[in-house]
């Protein structure tokens, strides 16, 4: 039972994977994008509907990444072009992506004959758990390392990269850089607006896998509107509970998503408690790690110090 729950985790806290991944690289370029339930569920639409018209889970993938993409390119065009408020951006990016990806869902399905949209079998074939010989086998570790579909193991490589990028790359530190005083690597040479749309638009990209993850996997390759279902915004509280790494980000994920599925194997004959109690756990660990973080102050485990204030290069 214990190996199905922690399995369950793993499933359950890919999309928060992919949405807090996308949101670090959002915030560690200095931007708080709040829009990250917005460029989901665009990369939820445009993935499931990919996958179903043209039967490929590569062109379903790149659909939900150009989407996720586009999104972000929204706001990157209004934060960094046009200084737009970051906040308000980000909030109108999540009501436009949402209202755009139920939009198009409700209009195929109404032009379909069965009132239905459900992914070709090949599809579904691809997107299943792997079985890999002679791994997928073993007790214990062949359930909770190699029986998971193509996006977990995606997700968390992805994770990885970017924690190498962030960490080990000059490009990275410039990155972070930007993040903490844009003036100053605007000083030293860094290109500071080219770098901020390439570490938004990919940021956005990845948000919109994870929001496939949740139109083709979560409900069963089954077409049903607001597919990403709040899990943005788990996504923009994990961020602060990862402390804005990457690898933080992706035992974090695994963590919230063992809390959302908690109320279905938490036993009921010890104490029965309603299941709001158990959604609203993962905002509750996120305000202890908010308070702990705030009183201890380590430079390490706070916000880019710019992030949220636009940058005006006239006032360097």
């Amino acid at each position: 039972m214990f190996v199905k729950f922690l399995s369950a985790a793993v499933f359950a806290g890919t999309p928060l994977l992919f949405g807090t991944t996308g949101e670090i690289m959002n915030e560690k370029a200095g931007h708080l994008n709040l829009g990250v339930e917005g460029m989901m569920a665009m990369g939820a639409c445009a993935g499931f509907m990919a996958g179903f018209f043209y039967d490929s889970i590569i062109i379903a993938l790149l659909a939900a990444f150009l989407a996720g993409m586009l999104g972000a390119l929204i706001y990157a065009l209004l934060t960094i072009t046009f200084m737009a408020n970051q906040n308000v951006t980000g909030l109108t990016l999540s009501i436009f992506g949402v209202g755009i990806c139920n939009f198009v869902g409700e209009f195929m399905l109404l032009n379909s004959p069965s009132n239905t949209l459900k992914l070709p079998e090949h599809i579904t074939a691809q997107i299943s758990n792997l079985n890999i010989p002679g791994l997928s086998t073993v007790p214990v570790f062949g359930p909770l390392l190699f029986q998971y579909n193509i996006f977990v193991y995606l997700a968390a490589l992805i994770a990885l990269i970017c924690g190498i990028y962030y960490n080990h790359t000059k490009t990275g530190l410039n990155v972070r850089a930007i993040g903490e005083n844009p003036g100053a690597a605007d000083a030293a040479g860094i290109k500071v607006t080219k770098l901020k749309y390439i570490n938004l638009l990919v940021g956005g990209g990845i948000c919109g896998l994870g929001g496939a993850y949740c139109s083709m996997i979560i409900n069963g390759g089954v077409w049903m509107n607001n597919p990403v279902n709040g899990q943005g915004w788990i996504a923009v509280a994990l961020v602060i509970f990862a402390s804005w790494k990457p690898y933080r980000a992706i035992f974090g994920s695994f963590i919230f998503g063992a809390f959302s599925i908690l109320k279905y194997y938490f036993p009921k004959t010890i104490i029965s408690l309603p299941n709001a109690f158990y959604d609203m756990l993962p905002f509750i660990i996120t305000a202890l790690v908010l308070v702990i973080t705030s009183i201890r102050k380590s430079k390490e485990n706070q916000q880019p110090a710019s992030c949220g204030v636009n940058y005006y290069r006239e006032e360097r």
